[in-house]
């Protein structure tokens, strides 16, 4: 049985998205990262920084939203959310690495200097610096994304499902998105496997 340690609003809902998109069975751990149980020794030896996700996965346990999703995407599919053809698979990992490093980061800095980081380690002038890179990002997306279904191919794959989740993480922090961008985010977001990952989260909880 596949173990998910996850928290709701979290990274790990890509991860529980991804299982509900695969139909595997899994269990949802929740870990009370507000209560301070990611800092306890049990979950420190599951994820380093004491976050999550994490997944156990009989001998096989990982952290990270990534490489999780591309490990079940390869592991319990065979071509869904992650191509067979080589080529295409290696778009959609361009895809990850783009959203993940390019315009989730600056959601994230935004995130620690507003409540993440202690009082004493937030720096508010850096808030305006990171909604001008976040639109710099976005920018740079609109360069390849003209408003077609998907980011790869004719299917839906990890690169829109990361996508999506982090779009609603930038409306939810009142970013302004281009009506592409928006309309794309609804189609999927609407996806029932979506609806089913954030009711295992909460239920979890």
């Amino acid at each position: 049985m596949i173990t998910l340690y996850s928290f709701p609003k979290s990274r790990s809902l890509r991860v529980s998205w991804t299982l509900e998109e695969l139909g595997v069975d899994y269990q949802c751990q929740h870990i009370a990262l507000d209560k301070g149980e990611g800092q306890t020794a049990e979950h420190l030896a599951r994820h380093p920084d004491g976050k999550v996700p994490a997944l156990e996965d009989g001998d096989v346990h990982l952290f990270e939203s990534a490489p999780i999703c591309r490990y079940l995407a390869e592991t319990y599919s065979n071509g869904t959310l992650q191509p067979n053809d080589p080529a295409a698979r290696a778009q959609v990992d361009q895809w990850l690495s783009f959203i993940v490093t390019e315009i989730e980061q600056p959601l994230w800095n935004q995130a620690k200097h507003k409540f993440a980081l202690p009082d004493d380690k937030r720096v508010p002038a850096i808030l305006p610096v990171c909604a001008w890179e976040f639109q710099r990002a976005l920018a740079a997306l609109e360069r390849r994304y003209h408003g077609q279904e998907n980011l790869v191919g004719e299917s839906f794959t990890l690169a829109d499902l990361f996508l999506t989740h982090t779009l609603s993480w930038a409306i939810s922090m009142k970013h302004r998105l281009p009506d592409t961008l928006i309309a794309y985010r609804e189609r999927h977001i609407q996806r029932p496997a979506m609806a089913r990952a954030i009711a295992r989260e909460e239920d979890a909880a």
